[in-house]
């Protein structure tokens, strides 16, 4: 079978070769190159035409005789590396000769790998920038785009952070390291929730129904968020003035608030307030407990939840 496949591989080699021979020379006739000029880009293209088929042949044979799709990659991958120095050295053999200086060849060569390596070289430098700029350090929790969670590795051409949300809930962990190609700092937005200013603003709704009572409702909201978060309000004060020196932050106040809005089915009451950016899910999850407990002793307080309201008619009887 490998047999067949070879003698399949070096026909599509020869008639591509053929046609690119056509296709090649008609275009460099009507230029104003020398013969030998002219020779040499002939080469070079039928060397690259000739590398691309037989790598593209070399692939079809792997995909009928590997079943294994890691094999398969790693064919892929290897081909096209060899591909490519093979390339690389025998062009540079072909117009080697053509270079009157050394400080040329090692211009070109330099160009080359530039833009052979330019993904290695923007993750050295996005490696430079975290180094130096500091975005973020080890145990930072951040989000880069898509990707959220706590920043576990700093390498040369990468970080790696454990990931939190996407399919859980409230910024728990999902028990994923994420690695990324340090260049995405330059590229996409970054979000440190421990740099600068490391507290979060977080917000529960309350949907009360009209007939509650929300004035008092949203007294007693404000009181246990007020004491709930007190602590963390106190230590916020001291990172918000330096924050406000290095970036144009202006918060008038940290205490929590409750704010009000009218919903189809009930008054809509937002408690917001500051906490710790690890701490979100179990601080709502206290404020909430304490929410249940005075709703459940207040009778002039109720949770609105869908309903439906069938009034009738009495005189029509």
């Amino acid at each position: 079978m490998i047999t067949g496949f070879g003698e399949f591989a070096r026909g599509i080699a020869r008639q591509t070769a053929q046609e690119a021979t056509t296709l090649i020379q008609s275009p460099l006739a009507d230029l104003d190159m020398s013969t030998t000029t002219q020779g040499r880009v002939f080469v070079s293209v039928l060397v690259i035409i000739l590398l691309f088929v037989l790598r593209r042949a070399l692939l079809a044979v792997v995909s009928r005789t590997v079943k294994d799709p890691t094999s398969r990659y790693k064919w892929a991958k290897t081909s096209a590396y060899a591909a490519s120095l093979i390339g690389l050295v025998v062009v540079i053999q072909i117009w080697f000769v053509a270079l009157r200086s050394v400080s040329t060849f090692l211009g070109l060569l330099s160009a080359g790998l530039a833009i052979a390596l330019r993904d290695v070289v923007a993750d050295f430098a996005g490696w430079l920038f975290i180094l130096f700029r500091r975005p973020f350090d080890l145990g930072d929790r951040i989000q880069i785009g898509t990707h959220a969670g706590d920043v576990i590795d700093r390498r040369i051409f990468q970080f790696s952070i454990m990931e939190i949300g996407n399919w859980v809930s409230a910024d728990h962990s999902t028990g994923r390291v994420i690695h990324i190609p340090n260049q995405r700092v330059f590229l996409e937005p970054l979000a440190n929730y421990s740099a600068g200013f490391p507290y979060l603003w977080n917000e529960l709704e309350v949907l009360l129904t009209f007939e509650s009572d929300w004035k008092q409702a949203k007294s007693l909201f404000k009181d246990i968020t007020t004491e709930i978060m007190k602590d963390v309000v106190a230590e916020a004060e001291g990172p918000r003035k330096k924050a406000d020196q290095r970036f144009l932050i202006h918060y008038r106040t940290l205490t929590p608030a409750v704010y009000t809005s009218v919903q189809e089915s009930g008054v809509l009451l937002t408690v917001r307030y500051l906490c710790r950016p690890r701490e979100r899910r179990g601080t709502g999850e206290e404020l909430w407990e304490e929410i249940l407990q005075v709703v459940e002793r207040t009778d002039s307080i109720e949770f609105a939840y869908p309903t439906m309201r069938r009034i009738v008619d009495s005189r029509s009887d």
